[in-house]
């Protein structure tokens, strides 16, 4: 079987939704309300088209001008791009011009009629943009003809050999059901403002996406992905998949490089694998997961910790003063820190960051630091869902995960092992807590399930001094209420 011809969009994220791009010859409709990024998505695929390639730009709607100025302030390059003004004079709102395009029959040799084909005599385009099919629906006298016009208007570029692109503004009062049926393909793009939620603690949000519809000839990745548009034009963040994506690893343990701790798990974590470290503030999450990206650094691993929560100065100085040379391993490469404000990266904008750093940068250790700093980015969405797919993703390409979750918890209170219900993604939960121990406040370290081996199941003394993290003996001996409240050790276990 041939394979058809792609031609790129000039935006790679949507390049991936496409299944590597549009389909040469083809005609698509890019539909969405005002200010959604309609026509600046399809001037991307014009600026992508190769340099022996010519384009065409057909304007109905603004002023080539004005479209020529936003276009060269977000860096894109459309020296090849023919321009074909089509707008109205200002002489029409005063004599009632209509426009009439051609059948392909019978051409009629009118003014705009002659511009066109004049134009794509001259040009010979390989990808055409119509901006927009809802201005030309305004201008025709009846929908028939705007069907007929639109319908011959597309076979005439297609016969031409050219790509056609179209935008249209979806609205109640002009809907463009008629025009989908007639192209090949259907990109929709929105504007989103989000619910607040309780989680999100009353802030909404609101945010660009893109949905294909419709895409005759080719597979496609469905349900909405984000779109961004910044100072450099569109991007567009791909929904994660995690079934999608996956490479051959050895399931080997991951050591700590703590003696004690390695045996309360029996070796180690396992590679490929997502551990919660769950906790109240400040009892050493964080602590405790570097010692693992300081045993990765040994083995020649590289790793990164993606902080929602704390500053990296922070962090590189409470590593250093417990023994972890951070300094030297971000020096040397192995280690990188990306401190993440979630109110300006989305979820889908994380995935991709977290991607990028797997798939080209071969990290084999991943630190989110925290799920509830995670979940800010989530803007209103379902955590877990979100979550879910990033795990799934790093599990099936052999990463080692570790999530840092803050319970509200601090002692004598109910105990709960995750604070959104996480404890399900992963297959080990490591918990940390303070404790009274007589008149001492201590930490207490505590493994409550690897599903990949066997481990003990006893709380113990967790210290952080100036030399490390120390695992003391077991506190379970003549202790009560280690979970529910407050362990007190007894005589016997004092004397040993």
């Amino acid at each position: 079987m041939e394979e058809l011809l792609r031609i790129s969009t000039g935006v790679p994220g949507l390049d991936m939704v496409l299944n590597g791009g549009l389909l040469a010859q083809r005609s698509y409709l890019i539909r969405g309300g005002p200010g959604t990024g309609k026509t600046t998505l399809g001037l991307h695929c014009l600026a992508a088209m190769p340099k022996n390639k010519r384009t065409l730009f057909l304007g109905l709607s603004e002023p080539v001008e004005r479209i020529v100025r936003d276009a060269q302030a977000q860096g894109l390059d459309l020296s090849d791009v023919a321009w074909c003004d089509l707008t109205t004079s200002k002489d029409a709102f005063f004599e009632g011009e209509s426009y009439d395009i051609f059948s392909p029959a019978e051409v009629e040799r009118k003014p705009m009629t002659q511009q066109i084909i004049r134009m794509i005599e001259q040009v010979k385009p390989a990808c055409v943009l119509i901006d927009s099919l809802t201005q030309l629906r305004y201008l025709s006298a009846n929908s028939y003809d705007f069907r007929k016009q639109t319908l011959a208007l597309i076979k005439y570029l297609n016969d031409q050999g050219a790509t056609v692109l179209a935008t249209s503004e979806t609205s109640i009062e002009a809907p463009d059901d008629d025009v989908q049926f007639i192209v090949d393909g259907i990109l929709e793009v929105d504007f989103q403002h989000g619910a607040a939620t309780r989680r999100n603690e009353g802030r909404g949000f609101a945010g660009r996406g893109i949905t294909a519809v419709k895409f005759r000839g080719s597979n496609f990745a469905p349900g909405r992905h984000e779109l961004l548009i910044g100072d450099h034009g569109v991007q567009v963040f791909p929904r994660l998949v995690p079934a999608e994506h996956g490479q051959r690893f050895i399931a080997e343990t991951i050591s700590s490089g703590i003696d004690e701790l390695d045996r309360i798990t029996h070796g180690g974590l396992h590679r490929g694998t997502v551990t919660v470290i769950t906790g109240p503030s400040g009892v050493g999450k964080t602590t405790l997961a570097v010692h693992y990206m300081k045993e990765a650094a040994k083995r020649g691993e590289r790793s990164v910790i993606f902080s929602f929560d704390e500053g990296l100065a922070t962090l590189i100085h409470r590593s250093e003063s417990v023994g972890i040379p951070m300094q030297m391993m971000l020096a040397d490469g192995i280690l990188q820190t990306i401190a993440v404000e979630p109110l300006s990266m989305s979820a889908d904008q994380f995935a991709h960051l977290v991607r990028q750093k797997v798939e080209h940068e071969q990290v084999r250790v991943v630190l989110i630091d925290s799920v509830r700093g995670y979940g800010l980015s989530v803007r209103g969405e379902d955590l877990v869902l979100h979550l879910h797919a990033l795990c799934g993703y790093l599990k099936n390409m052999g990463v080692t995960v570790l999530l840092n979750d803050e319970t509200d918890a601090i002692m004598d209170q109910a105990f709960h092992p995750t604070s959104v219900g996480v404890s399900y993604l992963a297959s080990g939960v490591i918990y940390l807590r303070y404790v009274a121990i007589d008149n001492r406040l201590c930490r207490a370290l505590g493994v409550l399930k690897i599903r990949t081996s066997d481990f003990e199941n006893t709380q113990h003394e967790f210290q952080i001094t100036r030399h490390g993290i120390v695992i003391g003996a077991a506190l379970q001996s003549g202790t009560h209420g280690l979970l529910p409240g407050i362990p007190r050790m007894s005589r016997a276990s004092e004397q040993q």
